[in-house]
């Protein structure tokens, strides 16, 4: 079976790790006898747009990396200036028009009698979803589209009637969460086509640990203190701007404790100013085995999201053995698998979870039951699904 893959998650040059859970997809695919172009549309801007970026703290668009961890990606550039970002921002139709510049670009490199089907991952400012749709009803191929988070909770509600088209139209739809899939339907999708399918994780990099080890290994070791970490991108949705506050109301609690901060952001130097006095660490971005490594020296890891769509560093955590307490939103309580471990989003939230930390830091966990929870999780079984639904769709034993 042969796929053409438009993915919007993709490995960046300043960062790798980016869309790490499409490269670990497909290092599986052949496996399962399935080959694979992929694709990475993503804008060259002009510099003004990237001075405006600039100046306003936001992220500049990065050019994708052509290869990372022997999984090739073919990186298809189309240039944004000012107009491009303004008209994208007030004008409904803009969006297609944008789609439809990546189809010409894409269209320029790929021979589409060679595919049996086309699998778009995202619908975010490039739509990959809607390039899916342009390309399959030109070559009469089935495409199908996977939605990760922000793309329905943020982006969705601003272009209902394109995005639940595209969703009604695909061969299939794939959702990483139960809560995903309900949000979406909540803004007018049937669901008719859906299915829920989460991201996996690598087992040969996040698995156990001495934690006492580990510790001294990272230099971080302190005889009779708590751990306590986050991971991820230091962004408001992550509710990273409220991570000062939290581990300062842990710390209250228990003075011997040491917060490590795996990822970059935005909010990295708020955050650095509002822990002084703290113990703690920020390490940045880093190698997955580098994250799993902190993963297992933390005795609990929070993800306080505000909005979440899975959470793969749940499960990445909990194969590492280590507990993880989330928010009650998007996600995270599906990937935690234990109501528990779940702070219902409300008043006082970072009290409450704070407290939540505190108690589970005291009593204790049972973690052969995490260890139990992540092994459904491994990429080999997320794959194997995905592939039920493109043997679903081309109609191939």
């Amino acid at each position: 079976m042969n796929t053409l893959l438009i993915t919007n998650l993709f490995p960046k040059v300043s960062n790798p790790n980016s869309g790490i859970f499409i490269v670990q997809r497909l290092k599986h695919y052949k496996t399962y006898g399935v080959n694979f172009d992929a694709v990475s549309p993503a804008y060259e801007n002009s510099k003004l747009v990237v001075l405006l970026k600039k100046l306003l703290k936001k992220q500049n668009g990065e050019y994708p990396l052509e290869e990372y961890e022997r999984v090739k990606f073919k990186p298809v550039l189309i240039h944004r200036n000012l107009h491009t970002v303004l008209m994208n921002k007030i004008s409904r139709s803009y969006f297609v028009k944008i789609a439809e510049r990546f189809v010409g670009a894409i269209e320029q490199s790929f021979d589409f009698r060679e595919y049996d089907l086309i699998h778009a991952h995202g619908m975010y400012s490039v739509p990959a979803g809607l390039i899916a749709k342009i390309l399959a009803e030109k070559y009469r191929k089935p495409f199908i589209v996977t939605l990760h988070g922000s793309d329905v909770n943020i982006l969705m509600p601003r272009r209902r009637e394109i995005y639940v088209s595209i969703l009604e139209s695909a061969s299939a739809t794939i959702f990483v969460s139960k809560a995903l899939l309900e949000k979406a339907k909540s803004l007018g999708f049937s669901g008719k086509n859906a299915v829920v399918i989460p991201n996996g994780y690598d087992e040969t990099i996040f698995k156990p640990m001495d934690k006492k080890a580990v510790r001294k290994e990272l230099g971080i070791h302190r005889e009779g203190y708590k751990y306590v970490g986050f991971v991820g991108n230091l962004i408001p949705i992550k509710r990273a701007d409220k991570l000062g506050e939290i581990f300062h109301l842990i710390a209250k609690e228990i003075p011997e404790m040491f917060f490590i901060i795996v990822g970059d952001g935005p909010l990295r130097k708020k955050i650095e100013k509002e822990t002084k006095g703290l113990n703690i660490i920020f390490t940045g971005r880093l190698p997955q085995k580098d994250v799993a490594k902190y993963m297992n020296a933390m005795d609990v890891m929070m993800l306080p999201s505000r909005e979440e769509g899975f959470g793969a560093v749940v499960i990445e955590a909990q194969a590492c053995g280590t507990c993880v307490i989330g928010s009650s939103n998007g996600g995270i309580p599906e990937a935690i698998g234990f109501p528990e471990y779940v702070v219902e989003e409300g008043d006082q939230f970072e009290e409450r979870f704070a407290k939540r930390v505190v108690q589970v830091l005291r009593e204790g966990y049972d973690m052969n039951k995490l260890l139990e929870r992540a092994k459904g999780f491994a990429w080999k079984y997320i794959v194997e699904k995905e592939i039920d639904v493109y043997k679903r769709v081309v109609r191939k034993p």
